[in-house]
């Protein structure tokens, strides 16, 4: 539904995009770096490379770290589309009022949902992903109720450094930025410098793991590892309306993470697979957790603890990062009255410029989620493909509204824009997420029950059943007057 009349451009600070009847509450406190900062720990190459390495490379051998390639290459596309509509709508919250400018109040909603609960599944992965190292560091034996256990409690730290503020915000980010560079490089360049086993031909050999068939849809099924790394990039623009000048900033943010992200992901996988011993163990499941072990292996205890500690602030920082895109996306629907218990989850805190409820909502139910856990004896896995599922689906839901409104007549006049390109981009952009959707989703074990074969597509199922249910009996998408739809140029004298 089209709004009154189209937005000016935007350029210049958050909010001139035009948010309505809104002006913004929080204050301009995040520097360009610290932008930066922010989605490249939420990207977190040690966060997304040492949870799946073993799992990626039991499933399809050294040549799994190509996958780094093909999403990286995807989701750079993504990303330049995503940086065109930042540049032109710098408002808080992200997907949601991207959405609902190109397309109008009913996709937004929809869109917002999935993401919303994708990013709040997304923070249980990190902080459950986190349990094992915690374990090690703190040295007792890690069980499914001790990651439990530790999973909440990450989550709860990062909240309290939330609700700290926008500086606390950007100083987590940074410090998260230096363990990840650490994490990323100087044990990279350690193990290969003295636990090194293998030369680069490896990452041409797929050591039988296709068995007598082809190997493509085994590197398919191990390729969530390169899925699971690049996303984060749009965290920067959950931000717009805490970074002066965002249509210059965030665009060159959100490059700048798929690159020094992509690079030191790469990097990270390619130093521990040129550094594992036996291959064969851990494709046959001898060596289930083949990055601990390898520490242990290289570094010695008092070393692999000290590695373990940095891997734990990586972790945090990425948890911290995904629960303030959590809570601005939250805030930013409860501003447009779009959700029950908007006048609650609008609340903002002056003293911090916070959103105080819609964090607090951002740190409850993904510790409810990781309570559930519980039930399912491989609930990272569920949890991590399921998070990939949803954000991948709101990416592509923006994607969509993007093209849509490009053939409509929608012409980016924001600082960054993709000129004649845009069109090309949009569609490479679009048909790449719908690639990596239906691999995400793709049935790989028949010999599971069904229900355990599809869980990922039913629980995506439910989410958008549950919203389509929410929206047609509540109709709160229709309930607030911010601008929506008003990226389409209207014909002459239409209202």
């Amino acid at each position: 539904m089209a709004g009154a009349a189209a937005a000016p451009a935007s350029g210049g600070d958050a909010g001139s995009g035009g948010h309505g009847e809104h002006g913004t509450e929080f204050r301009k406190e995040m520097g360009p770096w610290a932008n930066f900062a922010l989605g490249f720990t939420y990207l977190s190459p040690v966060v997304s490379t040492y949870t799946l390495f073993g799992s990626a490379l039991a499933e399809g051998g050294p040549p799994m770290i190509w996958a780094f390639l093909l999403a990286g290459c995807g989701q750079f596309l993504v990303s330049l589309v995503f940086g065109e509509i930042v540049a032109q709508y710098p408002i808080a919250g992200g997907v949601y009022p991207w959405a609902r400018r190109l397309w109008g109040m009913r996709y937004a909603w929809m869109t917002g949902w999935v993401y919303m609960w994708a990013l709040l599944v997304t923070i249980t992965s990190v902080a459950y992903g986190a349990g094992p190292y915690v374990a090690i560091l703190f040295g007792f034996d890690a069980s499914v109720h001790t990651t439990v256990i530790c999973t909440v409690i990450l989550i709860v730290v990062a909240a309290l450094i939330n609700y700290a503020g926008t500086r606390a915000l950007s100083w987590a980010a940074l410090i998260g930025f230096g363990a990840e560079l650490v994490g990323a490089l100087i044990v990279g360049v350690y193990l290969l410098s003295t636990h090194r086993m293998h030369g680069l031909g490896v990452i041409f050999d797929t050591y039988d793991t296709q068995g007598s068939g082809s190997y493509a849809p085994v590197f398919l099924a191990a390729a969530i590892i390169g899925f699971y790394q690049y996303y984060g990039f749009e965290a920067c623009g959950d931000t717009a309306e805490e970074v002066a000048h965002p249509g210059r900033v965030i665009p060159k943010a959100m490059r700048r993470t798929i690159y020094v992200g992509g690079a030191a992901a790469t990097f990270t996988c390619g130093s521990l697979l040129l550094s594992v011993t036996d291959y064969g163990a851990v494709i046959s499941g001898e060596n289930s957790d083949p990055v601990v072990n390898l520490l242990f292996d290289a570094l010695g205890t008092v070393g692999a603890r000290l590695v373990m500690a940095v891997v734990l602030i990586s972790f945090l920082s990425c948890t911290i990062s995904l629960q303030a895109a959590a809570g601005r996306l939250i805030y930013s629907y409860a501003r447009d009255r779009m959700v029950v218990g908007h006048r609650l989850l609008r609340r903002f805190s002056h003293k911090r410029a916070v959103p105080e409820v819609a964090l607090l909502v951002a740190a409850v139910i993904p510790g409810l989620i990781a309570f559930g856990s519980l039930i399912s004896a491989d609930a990272l896995t569920k949890i991590v493909s399921f998070a990939i599922l949803g954000i991948y689906g709101a990416f592509q839901m923006v994607v969509l509204a993007a093209l849509r409104a490009r053939v409509k007549g929608w012409r980016a006049t924001g600082e960054f824009t993709l000129g004649r390109w845009g069109l090309l981009v949009n569609s490479a952009a679009l048909a790449y997420g719908i690639f990596a959707i239906v691999n995400i989703c793709w049935a790989r074990t028949p010999e599971e029950p069904w229900y355990s074969n599809y869980i990922v597509l039913l629980c995506g199922g439910i989410v958008v059943g549950t919203g389509l249910l929410y929206m047609f009996t509540t109709h709160h998408y229709g309930r607030g007057d911010a601008p929506s739809g008003d990226a389409i140029p209207q014909p002459h004298g239409a209202r």
